[in-house]
């Protein structure tokens, strides 16, 4: 098995409505040529966030069945690049307008208000079902800023160009990864939790099937794979983003929302449920 556990696509009329949506949003910003650079990629992070709130809330039943499999994954995060999207012709357009002082300021301040808002209701469902519980969800995010930090210290000691061209284009990519990971490691070593794709499994089994796995878990080998692979990415990419900046940070934020989303997904499930 290949796809993660729980992978479902929506029925066929939703799937296309979906596909022609998003690809005209794709088309009006491939033609409108946003530039995109570092406050371009931070200001799209809690949007990367918000898909995963939008998940949680599927997971706690917060949807009508009519629009369920919506928010299931990968829907969800098709319909969060929608919304995204849309958001960002609309920045487009206002800063041209002189509405807005920057695209980034109102992508960010939009998406952030969308995770929190969202977030919130998974919060508050939780809270109301007696199954809050913050400890283990803060020690994650407090241990992956650690990691993260450590990471990036690493990375510009010994590879001084590769943090200075990626810079924090890649900050984003390390910690989206590095919270993947630990949040993972703590679920699956302190919290119980059972892992839904198929190759992080055999990365956790494999830790776990080590001498130390009795004192610290089979939860670290994850964590350094990912942030290894994180490194890497950013290494291949330098030159890249060096000729075409702008295309090789969109990858790369994408790159990061595949660490960032499931990582977020994970701190706040363990947070409700």
């Amino acid at each position: 098995m290949v796809l993660p556990e729980g992978f479902v696509l929506p029925p066929w009329y939703f799937l296309v409505a979906i596909l022609v949506v998003l690809g005209g949003v794709l088309a009006m910003l491939w033609a409108l040529e946003p530039p995109v650079t570092d406050r371009t990629v931070v200001a799209f992070v809690p949007w990367m966030m918000f898909g995963s709130a939008l998940h949680v809330l599927h997971q706690l039943g917060a949807y009508p069945d009519s629009i369920a499999v919506l928010f299931t994954s990968p829907g969800v995060y098709l319909v969060t690049a929608i919304v995204g999207g849309l958001v960002w012709i609309l920045g487009i357009f206002l800063e041209a307008a002189g509405l807005q002082r920057s695209i980034e300021r109102f992508v960010g301040v939009t998406g952030t208000g969308f995770f929190v808002v969202f977030a919130m209701f998974a919060l508050q469902l939780g809270w109301a079902a007696g199954t809050f519980e913050p400890f283990w969800p803060v020690i994650a995010v407090v241990l992956s800023g650690i990691v993260t930090a450590l990471a990036w210290l690493a990375l510009g000691i010994w590879f001084t160009d590769v943090a200075a061209i990626t810079g924090m284009t890649g900050v984003v990519v390390v910690f989206g990864h590095v919270l993947d990971g630990v949040s993972t490691a703590v679920g699956y070593d302190v919290l119980g939790a059972g892992e839904n794709v198929p190759l992080s499994q055999l990365l956790l089994e494999a830790g776990e099937a080590l001498p130390t796995a009795e004192y610290v878990g089979g939860g670290w080998v994850f964590v350094v794979v990912k942030a290894a692979l994180a490194l890497a990415i950013l290494g291949l990419f330098t030159e890249y983003v060096e000729e075409r900046p702008g295309e090789a940070r969109t990858i790369l934020a994408l790159v990061a929302a595949v660490g960032l989303g499931p990582g977020t997904h994970n701190v706040l499930l363990f947070l409700v449920a």
